[in-house]
């Protein structure tokens, strides 16, 4: 399920208790610069983990509206003092939306929309998910209860995200872990491109809070179902009632939160937003 490979080194560290201090070592995640290039130029340079790193130029290529699976031609990557690049060669190098879409800074961690030149693109119309699957909310519980012990990177360094893909009937299919949260989803959207899984019949499964970059990101993969352990933001969730996603969040061991699309899991089809629960009271 993707690879931890020089994702984490281990350091020297001092432990505090009441009974005293000692010398001792911790694994911690290694952060690096990856830079995602087309045709020469930079379009984006991310903060990341060093691992699964041709899953995520694609998975960015994929849900930053940049090419399709079938226009990449190539991924090279180059490892360098300051960090990596991630070389991505296109059959177009589609020079009008690459401007459009060019971020400016640098990204703390995978920072999502920090940079975009264009509130247009930060605010892309998505399209719909007609996806007729239906999920039992029993089975959404066991999936992301049992995440926790599919992501050997934080069981080792107890400091990354992770986002899978997990489908009913044959459950937890690929799980990419990453400092950002951002970065783990795209590296799951190259994964679910590349192994050619059907994305319509499952579902994303995030360790984070969903804003709406995740319910952007999602909607390019496909998925018709997004499941949180975190909150959601009030435009996350007005995006993924617009785009047909099932937004389902506050996952616990005991039940979950829905907010857009309920009738997938057999509940009621929508559930108002703040921002128009507050207009009716008004």
């Amino acid at each position: 399920m993707g690879t931890a490979a020089k994702a984490s080194e281990s350091v020297a560290a001092t432990t505090w208790r009441r009974s005293g201090a000692a010398s001792s070592s911790r694994a911690v995640a290694v952060e690096t610069a990856v830079a995602i290039t087309y045709g020469g130029s930079t379009q984006a340079v991310l903060m990341a983990s060093p691992a699964d790193l041709e899953d995520f130029a694609i998975g960015f290529t994929l849900t930053e509206g940049i090419a399709t699976l079938a226009a990449i031609e190539s991924v090279e990557r180059i490892d360098g003092g300051l960090g990596i690049e991630m070389r991505v060669s296109l059959a177009s190098q589609l020079s009008e939306r690459l401007a459009a879409r060019r971020r400016a800074m640098a990204g703390p961690v995978g920072c999502g929309l920090c940079g975009i030149e264009s509130l247009e693109e930060a605010v892309r119309p998505l399209p719909f998910n007609g996806s007729k699957a239906r999920f039992a909310p029993e089975a959404i519980l066991a999936a992301i209860g049992g995440l926790a012990r599919l992501q050997a990177l934080n069981a080792e360094t107890r400091a990354v995200h992770a986002a899978a893909f997990w489908q009913p009937d044959e459950g937890v299919r690929l799980v990419r872990e990453d400092v950002g949260r951002h970065n783990a989803l795209d590296k799951l959207a190259g994964a679910i491109a590349r192994s050619g899984l059907d994305a319509a019949s499952g579902a994303v499964l995030l360790t984070s809070r969903v804003s709406v970059e995740m319910v952007q990101k999602t909607a390019a993969i496909g998925a018709p179902l997004i499941v949180a352990v975190s909150a959601p933001t009030s435009l996350a969730i007005r995006a993924a009632a617009e785009a047909g996603i099932t937004l389902v969040a506050v996952a616990r061991a005991d039940g979950f939160e829905v907010f857009t699309h309920g009738e997938r899991l057999g509940l009621p089809p929508s559930v108002p937003s703040r921002r128009e629960a507050t207009r009716d009271v008004a």
